[in-house]
């Protein structure tokens, strides 16, 4: 898969990126994916996430998801005034790559590995020298993909252990990752696998 058809398949969650240094690493990170991150299903069991996170692209679907799950909760004036614009932009990219890595480089398995979020976070510092993004922004992203599985740190088939979401912008990227993987939430996609944004519909 063509870099410029990956960046264009999140050409959408991109644009809610103010900053454009922040949108140009967005589009870096995205467009490094590894191919099967645009076409495998969220959950090689099928238990943990809804139905629109199944089959083709069903991976992608779950993190445009979690994208559209934090950009409606950040424009809640309640909710959004926690955040400067900058930690905005930094949790889109979080939640943009989070699952980037869920087989590994290479999906060799048909099970998910573990460790995927230390994975995407040693991913992200391996391509330092090609992102504009500051230390302070890479740490930031870094441990929000980290913890994204929240109290699901732990695994009776791996000895890792993940960090657990502390800082708020962990925290919530923790629960956008974690709404958009209940089965009781069903999104809309358009033909384009773009949520489809319900408000604008007359």
């Amino acid at each position: 898969m063509e870099i410029n058809d990956k960046v264009k398949a999140f050409a959408k969650e991109i644009e809610y990126i103010n900053d454009s240094k922040l949108r140009s690493d967005a589009e870096y990170l995205v467009g490094i994916l590894p191919d099967y991150f645009f076409e495998v299903d969220a959950s090689s069991t099928g238990k943990y996430h809804p139905k629109y996170a199944a089959g083709e692209m069903g991976l992608a679907r779950h993190v445009k998801a979690a994208v559209k799950m934090a950009v409606e909760l950040l424009s809640n004036p309640s909710i959004g005034k926690n955040y400067s614009e900058r930690d905005k932009d930094l949790i889109v990219i979080a939640l943009l790559i989070h699952d980037g890595l869920k087989y590994g480089k290479v999906k060799t398995d048909k099970y998910t590995k573990f460790d995927h979020p230390l994975l995407i976070s040693e991913y992200v510092k391996e391509n330092k020298e090609n992102l504009k993004m500051t230390d302070d922004d890479m740490e930031k992203i870094c441990a929000m993909v980290e913890s994204h599985m929240g109290p699901w740190n732990v695994s009776n088939y791996s000895d890792v252990v993940l960090p657990v979401p502390r800082a708020p912008m962990e925290k919530f990227v923790h629960m956008c990752d974690y709404l958009a993987s209940r089965r009781f939430i069903n999104l809309e996609f358009d033909d384009n696998n773009d949520v489809i944004d319900e408000s604008k519909i007359k």
